[in-house]
C-alpha cells in the first residue's frame, strides 16, 4: 500500500529538491536567466515527482503541481479566462507510446483504434496569450503563473507577426496562446549590439525574447526584433471545426501566424518519424526548438480526456535529446562566486551547436576535471541542454597529440591570492579570503551589516552594491569612515544618484549608532565559515573580552594553535568551528581587517557571568545518561551560575558531573583526580 507520509529521509531530499525547484522556477520565469539546462531542471521535478508518487503527502504546495512561475510584479496583472497549462514531457519514444496507450485506457478504445495527432515544433521562447475583440486586439498577456499573468498590451502591439485586427468571419472572442520568439540570426545581432554599448550579452534567444517582451518601455520592445507563433486557443465565442488540424487551419486563415512544419500524423509511427525528422534538421531552423508537441487530433476526445492539475491528457511535450559537438579545450579559468566557491570554466574553440556558438563550458569542480583527465589542448565532447552553458561530457583522449601536462588545481585563490581550501567531504574548494577577496565582498559585506550582525539600517544589498561600484567601501572598516571621507568628496553621497541629505544623514547616524558592538555579534558579522550566531557566542564567551581574543587568534601561529585546540573543549565547539577559525586568522589579509575594525569600534564583553555562586569560573564536564535534567537544561543552569561547560576532560577541568552509564570520561577524572559529582550532588551544589 502507497505510504500517505514520507520517511525523514525522504522528506528531506523532497525539501532539497523543492527549493531547488522554486529557485530555478525564479530564474527561468520571473528573472528571465535560467542557470541549469532544462535537463537538468527536468531531472529535478523527475525526481520529486518520484518521490511524491511514493509518498503522495509531499505534494501539498509542491512546485510539481503549479505552472510556471508567478508574475514578477512590473506590469498590471491579468486574470487568464482559462488557464495556460504546462505539459507533460516525454523523453523516448517508450514514453510517447505508454501516452498513447494510456489515452486508449482512458477513452476505452481498442489496442488496434488508429489515434491521429496534431504535431508541432516546441519553440523554446515566452508563452503569450491574445485577446480579440469582434477582430480587433484588446489584451496581451504573459502566463504568469498560468492563472494569473502579466499585461503587456502596449509591448505585444511592436511585434510585426501579430495582427492587430483579423480579417475575414472573426468571432465576437478569440482569445489564442503562442510563444514569443527570437531568430539565432536576430539573437546574435542585438547581443553584438549590446556589446557595443557596454551591455551584458542574452544568454541566450529565449532569454532575449523574454527579457524584451517584459519592457517597462515598448519603445525598446519595439527596437527587438520579436516574432510569434500560435499554437493554440482559449476562450472562443463560436463552434470550432471537429480537429485540432483544422481549427488551426481556421485560425490561420484569419491572418494569424501559424508555424509551417505543423503537421496531422496519423499515428503513433507517423508521430515519431516527424520527431526524428525535425531532430535531425533542427540545426538547420531559423529558430530554436526544444522538442515536438503532440496534440490529440479529435476535439471531441481532447474534451473527454480533460486535464489534470496542471496538464492536458491529451497532449505531451517530446523533447529532444541534448546536443553534442566535438572542440578543443583552450583553457581553464577559474570564476571565484561571492561565497568563495571556486569554479572552473572551460574556454573552448568556438563552435556551432545546434545553430548557437558555444565558447565556454561548465566544469563543476575539481574532481570532474580529474575524473575526465582533463588536459589543455584535448578535443571533448560537448553537450548543450536547453540553451544555457554548455558541459563537457567526454574527452577524446585517443586523439590527444603527445602527452601535455595534467591540470593542476590552484590552492590559492586568483583574485585575491589567499588560501583555497576544500573542506573534508566537500566537492567544492573555497577561498579563504574573505572580507578582503573582491569577488566575496559585496556578499560578505551584505552579511556584515545585516540584521543578526551590525544591522545598520539603511545598508541594504542595493545600498552596499552602489558604495562598492562607486569605490567607497572596499571593506568593512570603510564603512564607519565613510561620514569622514564624504565631508571632503568631490561628490557627496547626498549628490550621488538615489540619496538625499536626509538619507545620507541617516544613513551616517546609523553607522555612528553601530560602533559599539557586541563581541559576539563582531564575530558573526566577520562571516566565518561555520561560525554562525550561536557558535559566535560560545566562542565570545570563551575568551571573555576582544583582548582576549585579540591576544590568542592575532599573535602567532604557536599561540593561535594553542588557544584553538583549548577553544575545541568547549562544549558545543566541534572540530569543523575550529578548523574555519583556524583558516580564517591564519590569513594576514583577515587579521588586518580585523585589526583595523577594532581601531574604529568599541567592542563589547560578553554579559558578566554569576561570580558568587559555588560553580563560578569553574569548567564543568556532564557525562553520561542524565535523568534529573537534560544535556540541555544542564549546561544551560550551570552557564547562568558562571561555570564553562567542556566537551571533554583535561587537567584543566573541574568538575565531573556523571550519570548512569558513563564511560571514558569518568575513568579519566578519576585519573587526573578531577571532582566527580552524581547528579544529586550536582543539585545540592547549586541550590536544586
Amino acid at each position: 500500500m502507497t505510504k500517505a507520509v514520507a520517511d525523514p529521509i525522504a522528506a528531506a531530499e523532497h525539501a532539497r529538491l523543492i527549493a531547488a525547484i522554486r529557485a530555478h522556477d525564479r530564474r527561468y520565469y520571473e528573472d528571465d536567466a535560467p542557470s541549469v539546462s532544462d535537463a537538468e531542471y527536468d531531472a529535478l521535478v523527475a525526481r520529486a515527482e518520484a518521490l511524491e508518487k511514493l509518498f503522495p503527502a509531499l505534494r501539498d504546495g509542491s512546485p510539481t503541481q503549479a505552472v510556471g512561475g508567478a508574475p514578477a510584479g512590473r506590469f498590471a496583472k491579468v486574470r487568464h479566462s482559462r488557464p495556460l497549462l504546462s505539459l507533460e514531457k516525454a523523453f523516448t519514444p517508450e514514453d510517447v507510446r505508454g501516452f498513447v496507450a494510456e489515452v486508449k485506457r482512458f477513452l476505452r478504445l481498442a489496442e488496434d483504434e488508429p489515434v491521429a495527432f496534431y504535431v508541432e515544433p516546441k519553440i523554446d521562447g515566452l508563452s503569450l496569450a491574445l485577446r480579440y475583440q469582434e477582430g480587433r486586439l484588446v489584451l496581451g498577456a504573459t502566463r504568469g503563473d498560468g492563472t494569473v499573468g502579466e499585461t503587456v498590451t502596449a509591448n505585444v502591439a511592436t511585434i510585426a507577426d501579430i495582427p492587430q485586427h483579423l480579417g475575414g468571419d472573426v468571432p465576437a472572442v478569440l482569445e489564442v496562446r503562442g510563444e514569443v520568439y527570437m531568430t539565432k540570426a536576430d539573437f546574435l545581432a542585438l547581443n553584438r549590439r549590446q556589446a557595443e554599448a557596454g551591455i551584458a550579452p542574452f544568454a541566450n534567444p529565449r532569454n532575449a525574447a523574454a527579457g524584451s517582451l517584459r519592457q517597462l518601455d515598448p519603445a525598446v520592445t519595439a527596437a527587438r526584433p520579436l516574432r510569434f507563433f500560435v499554437h493554440g486557443w482559449g476562450e472562443v465565442s463560436t463552434a470550432l471545426p471537429p480537429t485540432q488540424g483544422e481549427t488551426m487551419a481556421w485560425l490561420g486563415g484569419l491572418g494569424l501566424p501559424l508555424n509551417p512544419l505543423s503537421r496531422c500524423a496519423a499515428d503513433v509511427d507517423a508521430v515519431l518519424a516527424l520527431f526524428a525528422a525535425l531532430e535531425t534538421g533542427r540545426a538547420d531552423l531559423a529558430y530554436d526548438i526544444d522538442g515536438v508537441v503532440y496534440k490529440i487530433d479529435r476535439l471531441d476526445w481532447q474534451e473527454r480526456l480533460g486535464l489534470r492539475h496542471k496538464a492536458p491528457r491529451w497532449a505531451i511535450a517530446h523533447k529532444f535529446a541534448a546536443e553534442r559537438a566535438i572542440t578543443r579545450l583552450e583553457a581553464i579559468d577559474i570564476q571565484v562566486g561571492r561565497t568563495g566557491a571556486l569554479t572552473p570554466v572551460a574556454r573552448l574553440e568556438p563552435v556551432g551547436v545546434g545553430g548557437v556558438v558555444v565558447a565556454n563550458a561548465t566544469l563543476h569542480n575539481e574532481d570532474e576535471i580529474a575524473r575526465k583527465d582533463l588536459r589543455i589542448g584535448d578535443l571533448v565532447v560537448i553537450q548543450r541542454a536547453g540553451d544555457v552553458i554548455p558541459q563537457i561530457v567526454a574527452v577524446l583522449a585517443d586523439r590527444r597529440q603527445g602527452d601535455p601536462p595534467r591540470y593542476v588545481f590552484p590552492d590559492h585563490c586568483p583574485v585575491c591570492g589567499a588560501a583555497a581550501l576544500r573542506e573534508e567531504g566537500e566537492v567544492v574548494r573555497r577561498c579563504t579570503g574573505g572580507l578582503t577577496c573582491d569577488a566575496q565582498l559585496v556578499e560578505r559585506l551584505r552579511h556584515f551589516v545585516s540584521r543578526a550582525a551590525f544591522d545598520i539600517e539603511g545598508l541594504g544589498e542595493k545600498q552596499v552594491r552602489a558604495l562598492w561600484d562607486w569605490g567607497l567601501v572596499h571593506g568593512p572598516a570603510d564603512i564607519f569612515t565613510l561620514a569622514a571621507r564624504d565631508k571632503t568628496a568631490a561628490e557627496p553621497l547626498r549628490q550621488r544618484d538615489g540619496w538625499g541629505d536626509l538619507s545620507a544623514a541617516n544613513l551616517f547616524q546609523a553607522i555612528e549608532a553601530r560602533r559599539r558592538v557586541p563581541l559576539a555579534r563582531f564575530l558573526f558579522a566577520l562571516g566565518i565559515r561555520h561560525v554562525g550566531e550561536r557558535n559566535a557566542q560560545l566562542v565570545a564567551r570563551h575568551f571573555g573580552s576582544f583582548a582576549a581574543l585579540s591576544e590568542a587568534l592575532l599573535a602567532t601561529p604557536e599561540t593561535r594553535a594553542a588557544a584553538l585546540a583549548e577553544l575545541q573543549t568547549v562544549d558545543g565547539i566541534g572540530p569543523i568551528v575550529v578548523e574555519a577559525l583556524e583558516q580564517f586568522f591564519a590569513e594576514p589579509h583577515n587579521r588586518r581587517t580585523v585589526a583595523d575594525l577594532a581601531e574604529l569600534l568599541t567592542i563589547e564583553d560578553p554579559e558578566a557571568r554569576a561570580t558568587e555562586s559555588p560553580v563560578a569560573g569553574k569548567t564543568v564536564v556532564f557525562t553520561g545518561s542524565l535523568e534529573r535534567f537534560t544535556r540541555d537544561e544542564a549546561k544551560a543552569r550551570a552557564e547562568a551560575l558562571g561555570a564553562k561547560v567542556s566537551g571533554s576532560v583535561s587537567k584543566k577541568t573541574d568538575l565531573v558531573v556523571a550519570g548512569p552509564g558513563a564511560g571514558s570520561k569518568l575513568a579519566q577524572a578519576a585519573a587526573l583526580g578531577v571532582t566527580v559529582l552524581s547528579e544529586d550532588d550536582w543539585l545540592a551544589l547549586v541550590g536544586g
